[in-house]
């Protein structure tokens, strides 16, 4: 069954990616590239440095979420080490996608020279998983509540079906903070047992989640003109709903699937401009960390290689 579903997410990856492609393409079809050109070169200098901050504010916190794990499981590697492994993983997958490249492949071939086994790396990336999920589910309910409206971007409903739309949202972080403080039993996820956090560590996780996802919807916000914008609320609001469908679809990137699903979820704003900012975010969030990342696996399997040679050199 396992083989079965390897070879069927890429499948459904790629079709999810030709079916938001073709939509996306119906839905741009009046926007000219000039005018997407236009949109990029007016952002502004503070525009282009608040985007490249958001930038260092996301990935700094996914950093953290290895680092929470990692004092989860009692271990302790400096934020260097860290940092770059977190930075490699995210980079990759959120590229090539998780069902292709999964982050536990690239955090067992570097926390394995550091004396983690097998099982430990697989509940660090559940638990970073967790981390994420809370933060998202945290940051939504949030914005339901204080913005309800909002719902009706994504259904016809009325109004108070966002606060308890968002309400339901944090269902899952208060359970999650209570089972921390009673010491619930540990949750199952697949063949490991995930134990509930100890309160402080708990604690990180309901930063370090959120802080990743605000940093994100920051790279879009500071790429917008000033003038006329939706607001942040909107925008994050936006965001949380296309990355998750982005993830859920695993397309490769999320390709087509976050751009279509944000665009239809910010109709009253200039398509050209929304645009130009998503493909900001591509190039800041995505490209650019990615061209990073192939050169520390290069610069790591070189020195994995190099060591291994050395090794059977010696008598």
């Amino acid at each position: 069954m396992k083989r079965v579903m390897d070879v069927l997410w890429p499948i459904i990856g790629l079709g999810a990616v030709g079916f938001s492609g073709w939509a996306l393409v119906h839905e741009l079809k009046d926007l000219r590239l000039a005018d997407i050109v236009a949109d990029i070169l007016a952002i502004s200098p503070a525009g282009w440095a608040m985007a490249l901050v958001s930038t260092l504010c996301a990935y700094s916190a996914l950093a953290w979420y290895d680092q929470i794990a990692l004092a989860h499981l009692g271990r302790r590697l400096s934020w260097r080490f860290v940092g770059l492994v977190s930075f490699t993983a995210y980079a990759l997958a959120h590229n090539i996608g998780a069902s292709v490249l999964s982050g536990a492949l690239v955090r067992y071939r570097a926390y394995s020279t550091k004396g983690l086994s097998g099982p430990e790396v697989g509940l660090l990336v559940a638990f970073c998983s967790m981390t994420f999920t809370l933060g998202s589910l945290l940051l939504g309910g949030l914005v339901l509540l204080i913005d309800p409206v909002l719902i009706e971007r994504v259904a016809d409903v009325p109004v108070a079906s966002g606060r308890v739309a968002g309400l339901l949202l944090l269902a899952l972080p208060w359970l999650y903070a209570i089972g921390s403080l009673l010491h619930f039993r540990p949750l199952k996820v697949g063949g490991f047992e995930l134990f509930y956090p100890r309160p402080r560590i708990a604690v990180r996780q309901f930063l370090a989640g959120p802080l990743e996802l605000i940093g994100a919807v920051g790279i879009i916000y500071f790429a917008l003109p000033a003038a006329d914008n939706p607001g942040f609320c909107v925008l994050l609001a936006a965001f949380l709903a296309s990355f998750t469908l982005a993830l859920a679809s695993h397309a490769p990137g999320g390709l087509g699937v976050l751009e279509l699903t944000f665009i239809k979820m910010v109709p009253d704003k200039p398509k050209a401009e929304l645009v130009a900012a998503l493909l900001v975010f591509r190039l800041l969030y995505l490209i650019v960390p990615l061209l990073f990342a192939l050169v520390v696996v290069v610069l790591f399997e070189r020195e994995r290689i190099g060591a291994l040679l050395s090794s059977r050199r010696k008598p």
